[in-house]
């Protein structure tokens, strides 16, 4: 168990690691792939990972996304090995009723659900959020996604965006 957990927390943060970093301004990162691609954002200073995280948590709230997961990566690997860790944490957000309705389209919407936002601390001590950005035209051209639930997602997409800016600026 321990090892398969080191193995697949590995994979999260070498992936996380290897991507290139953004600008302040919160532009996403230049397109690697036609259908998904990492979306960053530097926390600003003077704000608190913590904060950082409650503005998220609110700001989703009031966006009507649901937090159905919180993962502390970081707290989990330093209760296994001991050793203080930079702050890794998954949050994990959803409209349920849309996932619902894309998993009823095709059940391979399935891997981007829920909704993922890890807030990370690098080694300098700066403080990320970053999330995975799907390219949701060509994803809905490929599983042939109706428009009104493209629609939904840009939404969500946007929320999402949204709450990382929350987040970065600990915007309540």
């Amino acid at each position: 168990m321990r090892r398969h957990f080191l193995a697949v927390l590995g994979v999260v943060l070498g992936s996380l690691v290897l991507s290139a970093p953004a600008s302040r301004a919160a532009a996403p990162v230049a397109k690697q792939s036609t259908q998904t691609d990492v979306y960053k954002v530097a926390i600003d200073h003077g704000v608190s990972l913590a904060d950082a995280a409650e503005s998220m948590r609110l700001r989703a709230n009031a966006l009507n996304l649901k937090l159905v997961a919180e993962l502390p990566l970081s707290k989990q690997v330093e209760a296994i090995t001991g050793q203080p860790q930079r702050t890794v944490t998954i949050y994990q957000f959803c409209d349920a009723v849309l996932a619902k309705d894309l998993i009823d389209v095709n059940l391979d919407f399935a891997v981007y659900m829920p909704c993922r936002i890890a807030l990370i601390e690098d080694a300098k001590g700066q403080g990320w959020l970053v999330m995975m950005d799907v390219n949701v035209d060509a994803v809905a051209k490929e599983k042939r996604l109706p428009q009104v639930l493209k629609d939904r997602v840009n939404a969500v997409r946007k929320s999402l965006v949204d709450i990382m800016q929350a987040g970065a600026k600990g915007e309540l």
